[in-house]
């Protein structure tokens, strides 16, 4: 068997709202590495909206979701599959403590935060049942599982002493992505263990920054090209092969899904931002948290809030 973890990113170019990695897992016969998994996963998931039919919707996150389509997909599709590892958060919180419990006590501290436990994250009932039952059963039938879905929140205070400390937003995102290898690695390294991460950027050597991150493995490249870059690292009897994909999240199925948890959770944290400032002021207009509107949006609270004092750390991310 082949352990296959997908790792994707939503978040990296905002100057609001927090940078969301994550990481979703699968074991799989060897013969199925190469394969298209939406093929051979049909009956359960589709990677188009376009006749879904009941299955599930595993895509690129920006084909998923829109300002028009709203979170429907990311919801559906998350809480299901969370529902086929025997997990079902009801609330923000609860959905947090499962991907990413260590970012609970810091989100905490941000006053449009502090009611998170009362957000609630749900879908039908039933129709989660169904769709858990028809992917666990189109998964079982190829000798496919769902390990692990796991994410790296990173808020915006936490994310701006990172940036601080390494002088480069895009180290903080590789950092990020190496904790969810790393934990890959710890849990998994016992079978054959793929990552495909979709790549950021035109980085094309990785080689320097893996052997920062993971000292003391020993590093073999097995290519590096504009199109992917391919690593190997062991340590004793325990090894890992790493790849860094153009255009990932459009090939890999693991990576989609890794793709669409970003996405969700940092759309969840970023409505809880705009429903605490809208709060003070309905004609507030509420922002996705892009740099153009970001900036519109912090003006609009300058102008209209003046009373309404915040901690620009916490808000407003560093480039």
């Amino acid at each position: 068997m082949v352990i296959l973890v997908g790792i994707d990113e939503a978040g990296f170019g905002p100057l609001l709202g927090p940078l969301v990695v994550s990481s979703s897992t699968f074991s799989l016969p060897h013969n199925l590495l190469t394969s298209d998994l939406w093929q051979i996963l049909r009956k359960s998931i589709s990677y188009s909206r376009k006749g879904l039919a009941g299955r599930l919707l595993i895509t690129d996150s920006k084909k998923a979701y829109s300002k028009s389509i709203g979170i429907k997909h990311l919801q559906r599709t998350v809480l299901t599959a969370l529902k086929y590892l025997g997990k079902e958060p009801a609330t923000l919180t609860e959905l947090l403590d499962i991907l990413s419990p260590s970012s609970l006590e810091r989100l905490r501290v941000y006053p449009w935060y502090e009611d998170i436990e009362e957000h609630t994250v749900s879908i039908d009932a039933a129709d989660k049942n169904i769709a858990s039952a028809v992917l666990a059963d189109d998964l079982g039938s190829n000798g496919i599982e769902l390990l692990d879905l796991k994410s790296c929140c990173l808020d915006v205070a936490y994310y701006n002493k990172m940036v601080a400390a390494v002088k480069n937003k895009a180290n903080v995102l590789f950092s990020a992505t190496c904790r969810l290898i790393k934990s890959a690695y710890d849990n998994f390294a016992g079978d054959d263990l793929q990552i495909v991460v979709d790549r950021q950027g035109g980085r094309v050597h990785y080689r320097k920054n893996l052997q920062r991150m993971f000292d003391g493995m020993e590093l073999k490249i097995l290519r590096e090209s504009p199109a992917s870059s391919s690593y190997e690292l062991q340590a004793g009897n325990k090894a890992m092969r790493v790849h860094f994909v153009i255009g990932a999240d459009r090939r890999f199925l693991p990576v989609s899904l890794a793709s669409m948890v970003s996405k969700y959770l940092r759309e969840l944290l970023i409505s809880n931002l705009n429903r605490y400032f809208i709060g003070f002021s309905t004609d507030l207009k509420p922002t996705a948290g892009y740099w153009k509107d970001g900036l519109r949006f912090i003006e609009e609270i300058k102008t209209n809030l003046p009373d309404v004092r915040f901690d620009s750390d916490q808000l407003i991310r560093s480039r």
